[in-house]
């Protein structure tokens, strides 16, 4: 609990000055407690115990009797075990909940700004995207969202994969079938078709394998009719990611695609400025890097960055380091963040690490490898559809939609019918995003209908339902929400205590999660939230009050709580319905 920390600190060392214990060593004792039913803030007196030579016991109960007058009204302190306890006393409480009140930021304070690209999503021209796209999309949007909340300057780009050698199949495919039928027909669902049909000709029928490999030189010598025919690809295919950010309710859009193709005449430069840092080797023909160190292969030999093939073709690394200098130089951004999958780890590092010795990149830039698991069936496997493909993410949130209709039905039978299919997408595609952000992105986690879509548990629809049910209690209440908003906030039972805790904590899980990129510590923060709601529900009647001062009291609380949870998840790209 760090404002309780910042406002106690000062105090305690007021109190124990006199008996040797330094500013420093308070703070860096200090933390949250590990048992919070006993206190929100423990101080550990164990390393104290040998500069004293008394026992911990000894010690914390010195500290704890010293400090507790100074702490009056702010936190009750207490002594177990060798720790000094501190809770919130619930004026404390009553105060910082009131402070929110007319805070539309709930607390959360804007950062000194720092400009950031965020490479995320991340499809490939002429293919679907899959489920394995969904990890990327969300996870990026949600740090995309948390950044520019907390007042950085945030870039989109989405690195779709629009060039290179697969465009000479791709190209002479579409000739084959005609450009005019494949811009009309192709639907958002026909690209897997397409390129298996390109890459079968190109695997069996030689002619055709000619064909597209001369189509390759015509491409890169930038060609105009083959442009041309390039371009037909790149904006069916963007109308088609348009359709699915859309369904998924993500921030990209037009102006965020920054293709392979939008760094191609950067590439030689990578070489020019490499060979003149003096790291550009000859091996084999190509033109490579040898970082040394901890990058070797299974026999202890120095694995190679390849920077251009023996052939002249460029490989992902020169890509990359193309993309550094155009964000680092074009865009003067100070941190790059890469929202892509664990298995690219050493991919990266050795491209990090190659931009900072050739001087693409400066100490004070960040480049950071936002890594994120794989999506499991309930065997433990990749998730697959049942003809052994990768999902299709479009069939995904299809069905998501549908489950969700189907359960909004049976809860709500008085929905309108439009009001129904409203409330039903935002069920649907927000319980898919839940149930992958909520989990700690480095991980695996297993894709489970019926997990994501239930009303209880740390899912989506329970929160989202937390949020109607507080909308439903202000629309038979006679206070406003502006109302309340110069409520006196009066705590008095436990439930009162420990949901006014969770909104004054607010800011601070907020904090963790942007500065972690880890948007499930924010979702296990809302989550909370909403539990306490509940249990506040349970345990203290709100309309039903007979005094006016508890009814706007316990009202106010109301209204912080759907604001927690709507900001929370509107951080997460997640809607907050009215109704459910």
């Amino acid at each position: 609990m760090r404002q309780l920390i910042d406002e106690c600190a000062p105090l305690i060392f007021r109190a124990v000055s006199d008996i040797g214990i330094t500013e420093e060593q308070i703070l860096s004792l200090l933390g949250p407690a590990t048992d919070t039913r006993l206190a929100d803030v423990a101080m550990p007196c164990h390393s104290l115990a040998a500069i004293f030579q008394k026992p911990p016991v000894d010690v914390s109960e010195e500290i704890s009797g010293l400090i507790s007058t100074f702490l009056e009204g702010i936190a009750l302190t207490s002594s177990m075990n060798g720790f000094v306890n501190l809770k919130a006393d619930p004026a404390w409480l009553s105060a910082r909940a009131m402070k929110l009140l007319p805070d539309e930021r709930l607390g959360v304070s804007k950062e000194k700004p720092r400009k950031v690209v965020v490479d995320y999503s991340a499809p490939n021209v002429a293919k679907e995207m899959h489920v394995g796209h969904l990890r990327s999309t969300v996870i990026g949007d949600s740090i995309v969202r948390m950044l520019e909340f907390k007042g950085h300057d945030v870039i989109r780009e989405n690195h779709i994969g629009d060039w290179g050698t697969p465009f000479g199949m791709l190209i002479e495919h579409l000739i084959d079938i005609g450009e005019d039928d494949f811009a009309l027909d192709k639907g958002i669902s026909d690209f897997d078709q397409f390129y298996k049909e390109a890459r079968s000709k190109f695997d069996n029928d030689e002619f055709f394998a000619n064909r597209s490999r001369s189509r390759v030189v015509l491409l890169q010598s930038e060609d105009d009719d083959t442009l041309r025919l390039w371009r037909v690809l790149v904006n069916v295919s963007t109308s088609y990611f348009n359709e699915v950010y859309d369904m998924l309710g993500v921030l990209l859009d037009d102006r965020d695609l920054m293709g392979e193709s939008a760094y191609r005449h950067l590439l030689p430069q990578v070489v020019e400025r490499l060979e003149k840092s003096g790291l550009l080797e000859e091996s084999d023909g190509a033109s490579v890097v040898f970082l040394g160190g901890k990058w070797v292969n299974r026999k202890g030999e120095p694995f190679p960055v390849m920077i251009r093939k023996g052939d002249g073709g460029f490989n992902y690394s020169t890509s990359d380091l193309a993309c550094i200098i155009d964000r680092v130089e074009r865009l003067s951004c100070d941190d790059l963040l890469y929202v892509v999958g664990t298995p690219q780890k050493q991919h990266f590092e050795m491209v990090f690490e190659v931009a900072s010795r050739a001087g693409l990149m400066q100490n004070w830039h960040n480049a950071k490898h936002v890594n994120f698991g794989s999506v499991l069936d309930s065997n433990g496997q990749m998730l697959k559809s049942r003809t052994g493909q990768s999902v299709k993410l479009v069939d995904l949130l299809k069905e998501a939609i549908y489950r969700a209709d189907e359960s909004i039905s049976e809860k709500n039978p008085g929905l309108t019918e439009n009001d129904r299919e409203r409330v039903s997408k935002m069920i649907g595609i927000g319980a898919v995003k839940y149930a992958d952000l909520s989990t700690d992105r480095s991980k695996d986690y297993t894709f489970d209908w019926d997990k994501m879509l239930s009303f209880e548990g740390n899912t989506a629809p329970y929160l989202q339902y937390s949020h109607a049910r507080i909308c439903r209690i202000f629309s038979l209440s006679p206070l406003s929400r502006a109302d309340v908003k110069n409520a006196n906030i009066i705590i008095q039972t436990e439930e009162e205590e420990n949901l006014a805790r969770c909104i004054v904590n607010f800011s601070e899980a907020v904090d963790n999660a942007s500065s972690t990129f880890h948007p499930h510590k924010l979702c296990t923060h809302i989550h909370s939230t909403s539990s306490a709601f509940a249990s506040f529900y349970e345990a203290c009647p709100i309309l039903k009050s007979d005094d006016h001062t508890i009814l706007k009291s316990r009202l106010a609380l109301c209204d912080l709580t759907a604001r927690t949870i709507s900001t929370g998840l509107g951080l997460l790209g997640i809607q907050s319905p009215e109704e459910m």
